[in-house]
């Protein structure tokens, strides 16, 4: 099996071949059978036939390219060819965001923090958040798209819903910040961006309550402002990542 070696390769070797999200595959694997749902694209949708090549994407760092061996719309058979290992991004980005009223505008920022980078996602339930009904395995093919259509190969981890203050309590990242519209000395993100491992915090339609933003500080978290705009919760978030990002 070729192994190519050198991140840079990807670009012509993997950049133009459909890409695909195959969580089982491993390294061992010599010839390797598609899940029904990547086969049934292959083979109905993209009319794929023996002899053509696919990226394979485990969401855990390597991609796989490989051969179709055996067509089959239920369980296609291909023959892995390479793979390389990719290494994650330097920046771990956090953002624990509010569960919003329309899911469609979370949806929104779901796919484009994945195209941004964000290495993980925590659907936040505050004091004002409205709604919070959260459908995972929905949530959890948009950040799997996402991925594959930005050609990333670490998958972002989509955590199921926590409480505000179970949030402040239960974390691991280095650098704390929080985002809210309440008066009171605050940072901008980039007087704060040092750190590597960052967490970010992003309230509802209705912001944190002066309590909710207390508790975080107390607790570490710098206060932090977005601009000289109120944004909306889901385009809060897309300005996060793509400043703490860069």
């Amino acid at each position: 099996m070729q192994r190519i070696a050198h991140a840079k390769s990807i670009q012509p070797y993997f950049m133009q071949l459909p890409i695909f999200f195959e969580k089982t595959i491993t390294p061992a694997a010599t010839n390797y059978a598609l899940s029904e749902e990547t086969s049934k694209h292959c083979v109905q949708v993209l009319r794929m036939q023996a002899g053509q090549q696919m990226a394979l994407a485990d969401g855990k760092g390597t991609i796989y390219t490989a051969a179709i061996l055996k067509p089959d719309k239920r369980s296609t058979t291909v023959k892995i060819l390479g793979e390389e290992k990719l290494p994650k991004l330097q920046n771990h980005i956090a953002i624990a965001m509010s569960l919003l009223k329309n899911a469609s505008r979370f949806e929104w920022f779901l796919e484009k923090a994945v195209e941004i980078g964000v290495s993980e996602i925590i659907p936040l339930i505050s004091n004002r958040t409205e709604k919070q009904h959260f459908r995972h395995d929905r949530m959890h093919s948009i950040v799997v798209a996402a991925m594959l259509q930005s050609r990333q190969a670490w998958l972002p981890q989509l955590h199921e819903p926590v409480l505000f203050d179970k949030m402040l309590q239960n974390h691991h990242h280095s650098q704390k910040l929080i985002a809210h519209c309440e008066p009171g000395a605050k940072k901008t993100i980039l007087e704060v961006k040092a750190g590597t491992d960052t967490i970010i915090l992003i309230g509802p339609e209705g912001d944190f309550t002066s309590d909710e933003i207390t508790r975080a500080t107390t607790l570490g978290f710098v206060p932090v402002t977005l601009g000289n705009t109120r944004l909306r919760t889901e385009t809060a978030g897309i300005v996060a990542a793509t400043l703490l990002a860069n």
